[in-house]
């Protein structure tokens, strides 16, 4: 399995350690032709507006709304699930993919001193409870029917979902040891789930 890690900006190194450390290669993606041969993708938490704007440079965002569009598993953490977004309730600017049926609010819980650590239950990774770390993290305001909810913040926020092999999550896995979410997607692109 060849997942690879766009890696224009933003929290990318981290995924590419976990994907490392379960054994998985990994290809830092920058420029279109490095999406070839790939059996899945994986848009990081960052600047959502830097992420996109760079996107558009190097000729990667209508390619992966293609991929997206063709089944192809992507899984966006936090400004990944921003940029998946089919709307966004205060764009700020950005232009998502338009490739989800899910509303997205950018910066929903506050600036960068607001960030906070969440145990989150998501069923599909199993009973214990995943800590989340959302740093100044969008949050899902409506999931469309082609969308379903994963998970919730105790108040009912939605942090997750998935729609069909397309995963996005407002919080960073990345960041911690547990690396359930990823095995996750990794399940998703094997077919398994």
């Amino acid at each position: 399995m060849k997942i690879g890690v766009l890696a224009l900006q933003g929290a990318f190194a981290e995924h590419i350690a976990i994907l490392e450390r379960l054994k998985i290669e990994v290809i830092p993606v920058r420029l279109p032709q490095q999406l070839e041969g790939l059996d899945g993708l994986i848009i990081p938490g960052g600047e959502s507006t830097t992420i996109t704007k760079l996107m558009v440079h190097y000729k990667l965002k209508n390619k992966i709304i293609e991929l997206a569009r063709n089944g192809f598993p992507i899984f966006g953490t936090c400004a990944g699930m921003i940029i998946l977004a089919g709307e966004l309730s205060s764009s700020g600017g950005v232009k998502p993919t338009g490739v989800m049926d899910i509303k997205v609010n950018r910066n929903a819980f506050g600036r960068q001193v607001d960030s906070f650590e969440a145990e989150i239950n998501i069923p599909v990774i199993g009973k214990k409870p995943l800590t989340g770390v959302f740093i100044r993290a969008p949050l899902i305001e409506s999931v469309g029917k082609a969308a379903e909810v994963l998970a919730r913040l105790a108040d009912g926020t939605i942090v997750a979902a998935r729609q069909g092999k397309l995963l996005v999550c407002s919080f960073h896995p990345e960041l911690t040891d547990d690396t359930r979410f990823h095995h996750y997607f990794l399940d998703i692109v094997s077919g398994k789930v």
